[in-house]
């Protein structure tokens, strides 16, 4: 698949998507505290997309069976939503969720604390965001997919930190994965140059030990292999001639670039 290159009507008409994708996001994480299920968090992203006018942009993709991804401490993404799973104090959460709405994709997540966390946590977290944003502002036109990557993984790395290599960024339009792959590591300068109207998702996915993942048999869920915790945000960011455009924000419900 070759990249696409989005018009700026195009990229307009993407913020809807990544409105909704970003409010249900940010609702959906503050209802997360000891005691709710991660069913209950799906149930109530998807009563929010369906309200603000989108379609779930996970469920049924690939198969998949929910609304978002809940992902809970060493468990990296792709986490089934279930009854059973029930958030306990101390806890860290990944949501990851999307809407589409008149054919275009936002897609986005965040890594929340259940209650008071450890230190230890709390700073996976943060360092987690802060690649997420220093990966933002590399995707400058001229730039490349690489000085994302080797953004990511130079601040995360220097906290002692692994960085996930098998899941990656990747573009986001009409379908949720679209070309390039976006990487968390890399080196400066390499793989593809970012052009003005390509959109991306620039997610690190940070773990507190090693980097070394682990499939499960589901077909979904991954987690670390020495089963200590992992953080993951994400953003969908459009590449424009002004700088990168983050297309899941919020009025009033953003920080800025």
């Amino acid at each position: 698949m070759a990249i696409i290159i989005k018009s700026p009507q195009e990229i307009e008409a993407m913020k809807e998507a990544g409105r909704i994708s970003a409010k249900v996001l940010r609702e959906v994480g503050a209802r997360v505290e000891p005691g709710i299920s991660t069913l209950e968090l799906d149930s109530i992203a998807e009563t929010l997309i369906r309200l603000e006018g989108g379609i779930p942009a996970f469920k049924g993709l690939y198969g998949f069976p929910a609304s978002i991804c809940a992902s809970v401490n060493e468990q990296i993404v792709h986490g089934i939503p279930s009854a059973k799973t029930i958030l306990r104090e101390g806890d860290i959460i990944s949501i990851d969720t999307g809407a589409t709405v008149d054919g275009w994709v936002g897609d986005n997540a965040w890594t929340y604390p259940v209650g008071t966390i450890s230190a230890d946590k709390q700073r996976l977290l943060e360092t987690t965001e802060a690649c997420m944003w220093a990966g933002i502002n590399e995707a400058v036109a001229g730039n490349h997919v690489g000085d994302i990557g080797h953004a990511v993984q130079k601040l995360a790395e220097s906290k002692g930190y692994g960085v996930v290599r098998e899941y990656v960024g990747h573009g986001v339009g009409r379908q949720m994965h679209e070309d390039p792959n976006v990487p968390n590591f890399g080196r400066k300068g390499g793989r593809e140059l970012l052009r003005v109207g390509m959109v991306i998702a620039i997610e690190p996915m940070i773990n507190m030990g090693s980097r070394w993942t682990r499939r499960h048999s589901d077909g979904w869920l991954v987690t670390t292999r020495d089963g200590k915790p992992s953080a993951h945000f994400e953003k969908t960011v459009a590449i424009t001639a002004d700088g990168p455009l983050i297309l899941t924000t919020e009025p009033d419900h953003e920080r800025p670039v």
